[in-house]
């Protein structure tokens, strides 16, 4: 991620991808006009993910790994009597205006290995996300966000395959626009 709006005229607009991602941390401390507040189980203070906030208004909800099912199950959804296995998302951005939950999945690869099987498996996680969130009535959308490696020409096929998906798929770069989050005006 670019820290402190340096490297480019995008960024107030997406959040850029060096590595690991956290995109909790990027909105909040390098885009204008957002804040970030941990929700938490109140016997446990095991995190449940955060709200996410918009010039103070409330515009998303943000979910690591197991943070997804401890609120899933705070809001009394038995996960379990709908997937036989928990699917961990690197993110589950719930973005309430367009009622979406978008699925993120962060690659980063600099030589080849067991990441480019992961790739063919989104037809399979969007399936079992929309499952696991059609009690809520939500829509869900799964979108891979990938270094440069994947570029090469030998990817091409399994780009093509995500797109066949109905997945997503962008390098280095996720536009907040695409999924339905607030854009700053840039000065």
């Amino acid at each position: 991620m670019i820290r402190g709006g340096i490297g480019g005229g995008n960024t107030q607009t997406g959040i850029h991808f060096e590595g690991i991602v956290d995109i909790v941390t990027y909105l909040q401390n390098d885009v204008e006009g957002y804040s970030c507040i941990q929700k938490s189980l109140n016997s446990k203070r095991q995190s449940m993910g955060f709200d996410i906030y918009y010039n103070g208004q409330l515009v998303a909800e943000s979910f690591k790994k197991h943070e997804l099912y401890r609120y899933l199950d705070s809001i009394g959804v038995d996960w379990k009597n709908i997937l036989s296995k928990r699917l961990l998302p690197d993110d589950a951005i719930y973005v309430i205006n367009n009622n979406v939950v978008f699925i993120i999945e962060v690659k980063y690869q600099e030589v080849g290995g067991s990441v480019d099987e992961k790739l063919q498996t989104c037809g399979f996680k969007l399936n079992q996300y929309r499952r696991l969130f059609a009690p809520l009535n939500h829509n869900v959308e799964y979108i891979y966000i990938l270094n440069d490696w994947f570029r090469k020409r030998e990817y091409q096929d399994t780009l093509d395959y995500i797109i066949s998906m109905n997945c997503k798929y962008y390098f280095e770069y996720l536009p907040l626009y695409e999924i339905g989050l607030p854009v700053p005006d840039e000065q």
